[in-house]
């Protein structure tokens, strides 16, 4: 057989043995296929978000456990009777009227991300501000550290009360990323509006009332 002939049989066997592409998601840790809509854990050292499937979701749902890898809970709460003083926000010194709120717990701390234009920004909430806010609302103080947020909106002025929810840290990131798609100039714009009242209307529809704490 002629050189080119065996260079053309090599040719078929690697073409015949060369992996099936991968089509759709993976699991972050055991390389499952998962379905668009999945459940995530949270590397807390990395501070990363990881896509999983049931099984590996289930081995880090202890939230008592000292895990790196903690996964994200899927509860939503409202709190209808949410507090805010006047010039409370200003004190935050989060410069938009809309704001996520987490434990970190491997930095023992409290922090907060804004949207702009470059996506999450991250602000420390100064300490005594932050305070007087949680002893007016006990009631986030059940906030599950790296896991879940408090999802916080200040309307503009004379537009309604201010809105407290407590949401899976994963629902923020999907707010986030699709902010970061529309976001024009320094308060977002009109379509940033219409992504955030969309958003919100979702977050409503998926909460319960949160019981105060006895």
């Amino acid at each position: 057989m002629s050189p080119s002939g065996n260079g053309l049989r090599i040719l078929q066997r690697i073409a015949s043995e060369r992996p099936t592409p991968v089509v759709g998601e993976r699991c972050d840790m055991c390389a499952v296929p998962i379905a668009d809509a999945h459940q995530h854990v949270v590397n807390v050292q990395d501070r990363q978000l990881m896509c999983v499937c049931r099984g590996c979701y289930l081995l880090f749902t202890d939230e008592s456990a000292e895990l790196r890898f903690r996964a994200v809970p899927e509860r939503y709460l409202s709190f209808p009777d949410f507090e805010l003083a006047p010039g409370r926000w200003d004190e935050l010194e989060i410069p938009v009227g809309l704001a996520f709120v987490f434990r970190n717990s491997l930095l023992g701390k409290t922090v907060a991300f804004y949207p702009g234009p470059a996506g999450a920004t991250e602000s420390e909430l100064p300490l005594d501000a932050w305070d007087s806010v949680l002893a007016a609302n006990p009631a986030l103080g059940r906030l599950s550290a790296d896991t879940e947020a408090l999802l916080l909106r200040v309307p503009e002025r004379g537009g309604g009360d201010p809105e407290c929810y407590l949401v899976p840290i994963d629902a923020c990131y999907q707010l986030v990323g699709e902010l970061r798609q529309v976001w024009r100039g320094f308060d977002g714009g009109q379509d940033a509006r219409r992504v955030i009242d969309t958003f919100f209307e979702t977050v409503r529809a998926r909460s319960r009332v949160a019981k105060e704490p006895t």
